[in-house]
């Protein structure tokens, strides 16, 4: 959280981070960084008091998306043929631990670890959560960050292979895999809907529309070869990830 906050208003207002402090043990540190650290780290504790409340939903998200947006920032994936390997791993694990988990172990293993479930003591619940307003039960949409995080990684990708081509909007991947994320989101909660609430593996829709979008525009584009195989160029690369 504070990486995320840090990195994004001096991206804004660089000035901001001019005004230091020297600190015992630690030197010299920005100021602005320093009241960042302490409102991140006084939001994480008042979210691990009230976690139990009906309203940690919201410290709960705002937290995983952090750390999801930092996960995006350092990890990157080289090119589209990386991106398949890894984007077909994840396919196959979120099905088997989703659908034929519970065939072995009575219960869907993977959504007994997203939602944090366990028999007694405290559990990290690794996922997002919105509240359904129309849901006389209380309960809540849920997404886990692997759903997120597998099929950011391309987005990622992609952003940086159009900026780096000097590609255009619609010309481009990035806008592309954005609108066949949102899709596969869709697909997801038809499913959902049609298996009368059963958890679903959201990459079984997820990975189609995007990796499926990217290779099927690589191969109208006559650029398929150029995604699989690309390189960043040495400058582009040392330099540090909006994404």
């Amino acid at each position: 959280m504070h990486n995320c906050i840090v990195s994004l208003t001096l991206k804004n207002h660089p000035n901001y981070g001019k005004k230091t402090v020297k600190l015992p043990l630690f030197g010299v540190v920005s100021i602005f960084s320093l009241v960042v650290l302490l409102f991140c780290m006084a939001f994480a504790v008042i979210w691990a008091i009230t976690r139990r409340e009906s309203f940690s939903w919201f410290g709960q998200d705002v937290l995983g998306i952090c750390l999801m947006i930092t996960v995006l920032q350092l990890a990157r994936l080289p090119n589209i043929k990386v991106a398949t390997v890894l984007l077909c791993c994840a396919f196959v694990y979120d099905i088997f631990w989703v659908f034929i988990s519970p065939v072995i172990f009575q219960k869907s293993v993977m959504i007994t670890v997203a939602r944090g479930d366990k028999a007694g003591g405290e559990a990290i619940p690794m996922l997002l959560r919105f509240p359904r307003p129309s849901d006389p039960w209380g309960g809540y949409d849920m997404i886990g960050f692997g759903d997120i995080l597998f099929p950011g990684l391309l987005v990622s990708f992609t952003r940086r292979f159009d900026k780096n081509n000097n590609k255009g909007v619609f010309d481009g991947y990035f806008l592309w895999l954005v609108v066949g994320y949102g899709f596969g989101l869709i697909f997801t909660y038809l499913g959902l809907y049609l298996m009368n609430g059963h958890g679903q593996p959201a990459l079984l829709y997820l990975v189609p529309c995007t990796l499926g979008v990217a290779v099927v525009l690589g191969c109208i584009r006559g650029e398929l070869e150029a995604i699989w195989n690309y390189e960043e160029d040495s400058c582009s690369s040392k330099e540090p990830s909006d994404w």
